[in-house]
């Protein structure tokens, strides 16, 4: 029998990314992900929003369409799965009112909250409920970065992790905190060692910042450069070792890697060779995360997910972000 599924929020990221794309792609989305998979049936959705609740219904086949939670008359056990994809100032609500029926998991964009420690007191609950919490950092589930991150962790192939320069846009807690999170699963826990310039280039309230972090384990400093999105959107990552480079492209879209070999130029130097270029495995990873959800949820295995890896990254970014609107208000122009 396929797990119920409710979705709170009826947006891109829940189903409308993918309303007009073939079913034959890798989906985007929560909905098409779950359209995909016969371990899951979608049983309910939510949204204020009658046209995008009425299209999402319709669109994906969901049996039951509420403008709120309380129409929904829910009872404990009625779904095994509750995906949150309202926006984000609503996250901690819906958190909590979902804590309260107790389903086999909670799948929640990201953050949590709005604030690191409303967020962190909900993860806690969810931990001491015994009730897996997955965030949706989208790359822990990519798996070409999954095999890269298992070959630099055996160390051999790539060596050494020397620096790393990661460049994003539009909120270092909106964005910036996907990008902190790949950074981890590259380099372990950081922490912030400066901060730079920030710019306001979508979110009031949460700018793009500028800053260095570094590796706890080996002190290898980490770059955060804010790009403008109003003029592109931005989120590449290249990583430097000791044997070479890996650079993740266009969000995830392209990988390229590029090893150190001798310079046939000039004598006694090293030198990083012609890159190779593969496409990225992005588009997998919403459907590689529902099959690890539902193998979390039958018991079979232990989650490929933490979600207190995705706590650190808001707190680190939510650190950059209080630091940065101080720095603003003193001084506009960053």
């Amino acid at each position: 029998m396929a797990y119920s599924v409710l979705i709170i929020g009826c947006g891109a990221i829940a189903g409308g990314y993918d309303a007009q794309r073939s079913p034959e792609g890798w989906p985007l989305t929560h909905a098409g992900a779950i359209a995909r998979d016969e371990r899951f049936a979608l049983a309910a959705c939510v949204d204020p929003d009658e046209n995008a609740r009425n299209a999402f219904a319709e669109r994906w086949k969901v049996p039951l369409a509420a403008p709120d939670l309380e129409s929904l008359n829910a009872q404990a056990g009625d779904y095994d799965l509750i995906v949150i994809a309202s926006p984000t100032p609503f996250h901690a609500e819906h958190l909590e009112w979902t804590h309260g029926l107790g389903p086999k998991a909670v799948f929640c964009e990201k953050p949590l909250a709005h604030s690191f420690g409303w967020a962190q007191s909900l993860f806690y609950g969810y931990d001491q409920s015994a009730i897996p919490l997955a965030i949706n950092y989208t790359r822990r589930w990519q798996p070409d970065l999954n095999a890269l991150v298992e070959e630099v962790r055996q160390g051999d192939r790539w060596g050494r992790l020397l620096s790393a320069v990661g460049t994003y846009s539009k909120g270092v807690v909106h964005n910036g905190t996907h990008l902190v999170d790949l950074l981890m699963m590259f380099a372990g826990p950081v922490d912030l060692a400066t901060l730079g310039p920030a710019l306001v280039d979508h979110w009031d309230d949460d700018p793009t910042v500028n800053a260095i972090l570094t590796a706890k384990k080996t002190g290898a400093p980490l770059h955060l450069v804010g790009g403008d999105s109003r003029a592109v959107t931005q989120f590449e990552l290249v990583l430097n070792f000791e044997r070479g480079e890996i650079a993740v492209r266009d969000g995830g879209m392209r990988i390229e890697t590029r090893r150190v070999e001798d310079s046939p130029t000039f004598s006694g130097y090293r030198q990083l060779g012609a890159p190779t270029s593969a496409p990225g495995r992005y588009a997998e990873a919403m459907s590689a995360a529902y099959d690890d959800l539902a193998k979390v949820m039958a018991g079979e295995v232990d989650p490929q997910w933490s979600g207190a890896n995705g706590l650190e990254a808001q707190a680190i970014c939510e650190a950059m972000r209080s630091k940065a609107l101080e720095n603003l208000k003193k001084d506009p122009l960053g």
